[in-house]
């Protein structure tokens, strides 16, 4: 997975390209790690994530949680393979995801 950030005052966008599962999920859980004490906004771009596991799955729920305490948080660009799990898991109520 290609992880691509840009941060603009205390805004941080992070798009995401590929496969997001048990092996990439970790370095995107690093990423956020790293910048989540300087932001207060976060932005997903998942236009180019073609899947995503359990694993990233659970790494965009510990973000979310984050940043509702610390600002917020939104998903754009989803794309409909990605929403179907997003539903099928109960996410989409979680998430704050933009259309």
């Amino acid at each position: 997975m290609i992880i691509t950030k840009t941060q603009e005052g205390n805004s941080l966008t992070v798009a995401l390209e590929g496969r997001m599962d048990t092996n990439s999920a970790p370095q995107l859980k690093e990423a956020l790690e790293e910048e989540m004490a300087s932001i207060t906004e976060l932005v997903i771009d998942l236009k180019k994530l073609a899947y995503t596991s359990s694993a990233g799955l659970r790494v965009l729920l510990s973000a979310q949680k984050t940043m509702n305490i610390k600002g917020g948080m939104a998903i754009r660009n989803v794309s409909e393979e990605i929403m179907e799990i997003f539903d099928m898991v109960g996410f989409t109520g979680l998430l704050n995801i933009e259309e």
